[in-house]
């Protein structure tokens, strides 16, 4: 296996039109992003993107990215609502279990954009959403170490 800089992704295409969709081989497992262009009057030259639907492809059985982004093309209601897309490819041995979580995590980041919902309701990760609520009965962000550690950092400052 090809040493990477990351765990996770082995391969990534950033900000393609939907031109490119042909060019994802078969069964390419990981995270997509579908992005609608922003045109920018003030800089011509400047692009900006929104958000607008995060979504995976974690199965060997099922579609990859490139028939679920030909599938979104296809969808005349869908399609007019974006015009771009990233891909993320993870590693073989990432199992799609880790994949639905790491798309969980960014479904969850976007939950209450306003441009990442123009495709559907971007759902919270309910996963985290029990870890986040489990943290806050603990109070993590207050427990005695962190409070050990405050007191070190006024000891140092005096």
């Amino acid at each position: 296996m090809p040493v990477s800089e990351l765990r996770l992704i082995k391969h990534c295409v950033e900000f393609r039109d939907k031109s490119y969709i042909k060019k994802i081989p078969l069964r390419t497992r990981g995270v997509y992003v579908l992005y609608k262009k922003r045109s920018n009057k003030k800089k011509p030259k400047g692009e900006a993107f929104d958000v607008v639907y995060i979504g995976m492809a974690g199965g060997e059985k099922k579609a990859g990215i490139g028939g679920r982004l030909r599938a979104h093309a296809k969808n005349n209601l869908k399609s007019r609502q974006w015009t771009h897309f990233s891909a993320f490819e993870v590693w073989d041995n990432i199992r799609e279990e880790e994949v639905r979580e790491l798309e969980g995590i960014l479904r969850h980041i976007f939950r209450k954009d306003s441009h990442a919902n123009k495709l559907g309701i971007q759902k919270s990760f309910k996963k985290l959403t029990k870890i986040r609520r489990e943290t806050e009965k603990e109070n993590w962000w207050d427990n005695r170490h962190s409070r050990r550690l405050g007191n070190k950092m006024k000891e140092e400052k005096r």
